[in-house]
């Protein structure tokens, strides 16, 4: 088995059965995860930020940073290698309020939306997530079945 790592702002996508990818400390971040039931080729971002216009320059190089521009090239991509909009699921994690207790930034919640937004964008939105709280999370999502898991310190669930 392959374990595809992904960093703040990396995306991946992937056809190979043996593959997870997978990605760490999901606080205000979101994994956006997009599964092809038939086809089997999955898809992960862990965005940063919602929006790009914040920084043109970072969003050409490492577009995945973004939500309105990282969602639909990992959306292309998978397109690319033959997915199709009637057999995938979306699946959202993280979107946490942490280090803003007061929730004046609420980075995670405006993440969460601007994804939402770029999904719709695309006719897809999620079929399940675990979204907001004020912990951060770990995701890990197997190619070869497209079941997802997450972890937040000695915690493990699925979605």
């Amino acid at each position: 088995m392959a374990t595809i790592t992904l960093g703040v702002g990396d995306w991946a996508v992937s056809d190979n059965p043996q593959d997870i990818i997978k990605t760490y400390a999901l606080g205000s971040c979101v994994g956006v995860m997009i599964f092809d039931v038939s086809r089997h080729i999955a898809g992960m971002a862990h965005i940063a930020l919602p929006d790009s216009s914040v920084d043109p320059e970072k969003a050409r190089r490492q577009p995945g940073y973004f939500a309105d521009v990282g969602v639909s090239v990992m959306i292309e991509e998978m397109k690319k290698q033959g997915a199709t909009r009637a057999h995938v699921w979306v699946k959202l994690a993280g979107g946490a309020t942490v280090m803003d207790p007061n929730g004046i930034f609420d980075i995670g919640k405006r993440n969460i939306l601007a994804i939402k937004r770029a999904l719709w964008r695309s006719s897809l939105g999620p079929i399940a997530e675990d979204t907001g709280g004020n912990t951060s999370r770990t995701v890990s999502l197997y190619i070869a079945d497209g079941s997802v898991n997450l972890s937040a310190g000695p915690r493990q669930w699925s979605i």
